[in-house]
């Protein structure tokens, strides 16, 4: 089955309130996905929120105009999917790599690896201004 179960979608400037309002989202989302199982709904979470806070702190704008965060999450029967974009953004350090978590002295770098040991895949995309990462997590409660 590949039919959308639940879906929110958010977008505005990217400033540390967004991720208060991303969290409200996700938490908005679980009341139409009770299938979802606890340990899923908090690695996917921490995931999609840990994302949006990369893009407040670390998104430098393209342009004279500030970086907006957009957040689409859908739920799937079989999958958990988000895209987290940074709209108006320069392109970023990091994309695709594969980061190792940074060290235990290390005060910053942990966020690409966090994401990835806690979805299936990560994939990031630039087109036109955005930088987009795509998290999946699937299949649910496995």
């Amino acid at each position: 089955m590949t039919d959308v179960l639940a879906r929110r979608n958010f977008r505005s400037e990217a400033t540390p309130e967004s991720v208060d309002a991303v969290h409200g989202q996700l938490d908005d989302l679980w009341e139409d996905a009770p299938f979802v199982p606890d340990m899923d709904r908090m690695t996917f979470a921490t995931a999609v929120i840990e994302a949006a806070a990369n893009v407040v702190q670390h998104a430098k704008p393209e342009s004279a105009d500030p970086v907006e965060l957009g957040v689409e999450i859908c739920i799937r029967q079989s999958s958990l999917r988000a895209k987290v974009s940074a709209f108006g953004a320069a392109s970023p350090a990091i994309g695709n790599d594969d980061p190792a978590m940074p060290g235990e002295d290390a005060e910053s770098g942990r966020g690409l690896a966090l994401i990835r040991a806690l979805v299936t895949t990560v994939t990031f995309t630039r087109q036109d201004g955005t930088n987009t990462w795509i998290l999946d997590r699937d299949p649910i409660g496995s």
